[in-house]
């Protein structure tokens, strides 16, 4: 198996400067599962005065802390310039993977860290802040050999421990929020695009724009992560998921609200057959976000379509990789995390980087169905991708980041109208899990990526156009099918300090169809038709 990659680092809700995310937090407001509740823990990383570590004797009293909360750099970095890019996403990476370090040794010793608060300081949190500011140095250095150096990212060093709140299991729990689409900011170019406006037509495979809600979520026995081992409440790997993670689909209300068909939409569909990757191509890279780095993504991916994804794929790789789908026109790359059964066994990775040594153990799920169908704008033709377009859609670090990137809908076959994003769905005997993804729709017409693999495309707005200065192109509804027993004993790969939340998962796409193929796509979309 081949070791590789990292996944997407998506976004943490948007602060008016890097400079102002130093401010002092000793006690903070955190959404837990009804709403903000006043908690004794540190917000959020960083967030001390000039980037100092917090006092976790006080901080944390009182609480069991389950996770290690860093800023996410890739996000808060302004424009990085093209030139920059390979040595910042290296360090970005490298950053990744000393908090994975980090979190190790926090739950190595976290029965330990529970009775002396001041350990976490010594022993995890200070040595990791002084490794991130190391990096945060290379990164300004890198930035400012070829333009302005950005300033105050010294304040994004500093991280905090934090409680999994979504563990008190109280009835009615939504987590994180229970909209879909994008929570409370759209994306990070700040336009507040709602993600649930396009998504999911045809077959009903919608989002809509009210993901998660429903009542009696968060059942469960509010049972804090181990240090290790399987117990009640502690998911495979001793750091979740939790019960509280799940939600029976029967409780939760119809949700789905499907998009307005206006005059000028195109209302035609394409599919593509790409297969569920039977042939079983894994690995723990991500090409968008971390070129050339190996074990990036500390988690494991699945793949269909291009053969030739991997941490060190150029554009020439991909145009030139073998495919699984049918039409050998479309060498696209299509990936996101894999899913695993937790009952005990393991996978053949349980001693491989993105597997067992990243605490993803299980074994690894090949869905029962994979559809790939590209959608229409409710209010308007497209356009075509252009070749190598990258997109993202999710949030990899949504937990300790917040939702506002989150993306990814959970339900369960005959009850697709009930859409969940911060819980996973336990679905009733002869009924299968469901995970979708509708990516973003709207392209700023010039770039294929950006700094934060973001920002060059955007989801319609609450009225279906795009922003100024984006025009629509094809969506990718992506839906993943799985066979698995009845009950909360699934969860998909994540970082460790994820903790295998469902608010987490993502999907990763690469546009290589090939020219004759996407008119072919264009125009069936834009005349109404159904084609593959």
């Amino acid at each position: 198996m081949r070791r590789t990659a990292r996944t997407p680092r998506t976004s943490r809700k948007k602060r008016s400067s890097l400079a102002n995310r130093a401010i002092a937090a000793s006690a903070a407001l955190i959404l837990g599962g009804g709403g903000l509740v006043a908690v004794n823990v540190y917000a959020s990383a960083g967030e001390g005065p000039s980037g100092s570590a917090p006092d976790t004797r006080t901080q944390n009293a009182g609480r069991q802390m389950s996770t290690i909360d860093c800023p996410d750099a890739g996000n808060e970095l302004p424009d990085v310039p093209e030139r920059a890019r390979p040595e910042v996403d290296r360090e970005l990476a490298a950053m990744d993977t000393q908090i994975t370090h980090a979190y190790r040794q926090f739950a190595d010793r976290k029965e330990q860290i529970s009775r002396d608060p001041g350990l976490a300081e010594n022993a995890v949190l200070g040595p990791l802040r002084n490794k991130r500011t190391a990096s945060l140095d290379r990164i300004g250095i890198a930035i400012g050999r070829v333009g302005e150096r950005p300033q105050g990212i010294e304040g994004l060093a500093a991280c905090s421990l934090r409680a999994d709140d979504s563990a008190s299991g109280n009835p009615g729990d939504t987590g994180d929020g229970g909209n879909g689409g994008n929570g409370d900011g759209g994306q990070d170019n700040g336009q507040g695009q709602d993600q649930g406006q396009n998504q999911g037509q045809g077959d009903d495979q919608g989002q809509g724009d009210n993901q998660g809600q429903g009542g009696n979520q968060g059942q469960g026995d509010g049972q804090e992560p181990g240090d290790g081992g399987q117990g009640p409440g502690q998911g495979q790997g001793g750091n979740g998921p939790q019960p509280s993670d799940f939600v029976d689909i029967q409780s939760v209300q119809p949700n789905v609200q499907r998009p307005r068909q206006r005059r000028g939409a195109s209302r035609g569909t394409f599919t593509t057959d790409c297969g569920r990757n039977e042939n079983g191509k894994f690995n723990p890279d991500n090409v968008i976000v971390a070129p050339g780095v190996s074990n990036g993504a500390h988690h494991m991916h699945d793949y269909i379509g291009n053969q030739a994804n991997d941490a060190f794929a150029s554009d020439d790789d991909l145009a030139n990789g073998a495919t699984t789908c049918r039409n050998q026109g479309d060498r696209s790359t299509y990936y996101w995390p894999v899913l695993r059964l937790q009952n005990g066994q393991n996978a053949a990775d349980v001693n491989d980087d993105g597997g067992g040594k990243d605490q993803n153990v299980g074994e690894i799920q090949t869905p029962s169905q994979v559809t790939l169908k590209f959608v229409g704008s409710p209010v308007s033709r497209v356009t075509a991708m252009p070749r190598f377009l990258r997109i993202i859609t999710g949030d990899a670090k949504a937990f300790t980041n917040g939702d506002a990137n989150a993306n990814a809908s959970w339900s369960c076959t005959g009850f697709e109208d009930r859409q969940l994003k911060d819980k996973y769905p336990i679905c009733p005997e002869g009924s299968q899990v469901v995970r979708t993804f509708a990516f973003q729709n709207c392209w700023d017409g010039q770039n294929t990526d950006s700094a934060n693999h973001r920002t060059h495309v955007a989801f319609a707005q609450p009225n279906g156009r795009c922003p100024s200065g984006f025009r629509a192109v094809p969506q990718l509804v992506q839906r993943i099918v799985y066979d698995v027993p009845p009950g909360p004993g699934f969860a998909v790969d994540s970082f460790p300090e994820q903790l295998h939340k469902p608010i987490t998962d993502h999907g990763d796409f690469i546009n290589v169809f090939d020219k004759q193929l996407m008119k072919k796509m264009v125009r069936c979309i834009n005349d109404g038709r159904r084609c593959r």
